[in-house]
């Protein structure tokens, strides 16, 4: 059993309500009844020259993709499937802490539309948007590169929002809006909202990096404290440092700055001096 969001995607909607939040992106704005992935479509229209600020949303994907190429559950009429094409002026060496600038713009988001009291979202180093310890959006930033420099970004979201059955191999790490109470699903309202979000979180890091992130980062990290493995290395989250990097203590007291790999919770008793 699925649930329904109240509305479909509108643009004028959309767009007006992008127009009331003084919103930095979200034009042109695309919206297609189903596409392949709307990342494809992002990165499609940035190589045919589309601006900074071009939104890409659909209805439903047939091969939407987290990171990793994990599929991510896309039907119809019930999700936001949202991508975002930006033009920073930022060194292809510093991009991929976007990720979870793009995570903490998601969680922003989803806070203002939580009732008082409910869970929080957190972020799950390097891409997932967390509440109590169940998926409710992931994050996908792909770089398009001219030498050292980035010629095109896209940051694609899937947030779930009105699902309320999930399938079997998700139905225990997944959760959506609907099933944590928010009281509004307009996928229009939470797409504009979104992409206003992500405009000036975009603008931040361009020109600040990830330091004016780090103090929520830390007050929203799901891995911090927790026993992990990732990369290589087994040890204690430690927290995510000013480069984006998640730091692990490894059982020998040593910080290990670990760039990039899939991170998995480990029983804690393996975890020890």
């Amino acid at each position: 059993m699925s649930g329904a969001s109240e509305e479909g995607l509108d643009p004028r909607s959309i767009a007006r309500e992008l127009d009331d939040l003084g919103a930095l992106v979200g034009w042109p704005l695309s919206i297609a009844l189903e596409t392949a992935s709307t990342n494809d479509d992002a990165r499609r229209a940035a190589t045919a020259g589309a601006p900074h600020g071009a939104a890409f949303l659909a209805d439903s994907q047939t091969r939407g993709r987290g990171r990793g190429s994990h599929v991510w559950h896309s039907p119809p009429g019930e999700n936001l499937y949202l991508s975002l094409l930006l033009r920073p002026a930022v060194a292809a060496s510093r991009i991929a802490p976007l990720a979870l600038c793009a995570g903490l713009a998601v969680a922003r988001t989803v806070d203002a539309i939580l009732a008082p009291g409910a869970p929080r979202p957190r972020i799950k180093w390097p891409n997932d948007v967390l509440v109590e310890g169940r998926k409710l959006a992931g994050v996908l930033v792909e770089a398009q590169l001219r030498g050292r420099e980035v010629s095109s970004v896209v940051v694609g979201v899937g947030l779930n929002v009105a699902t309320v059955r999930f399938p079997a191999d998700l139905a225990t790490r997944a959760t959506s809006l609907a099933l944590l109470g928010a009281a509004s699903l307009s996928r229009s309202v939470l797409a504009a909202r979104l992409l206003a979000e992500l405009g000036r979180v975009a603008a931040a890091f361009q020109a600040d990096g990830l330091g004016p992130f780090v103090a929520e980062l830390t007050a929203r990290d799901a891995l911090r404290g927790r026993a992990i493995e990732v990369g290589g290395v087994r040890g204690v989250g430690e927290g995510i440092d000013a480069d984006g990097f998640l730091l692990v203590r490894d059982p020998a007291g040593v910080v290990h700055p670990v760039g990039s790999g899939e991170v998995r919770v480990v029983d804690p008793s393996g975890i020890g001096p």
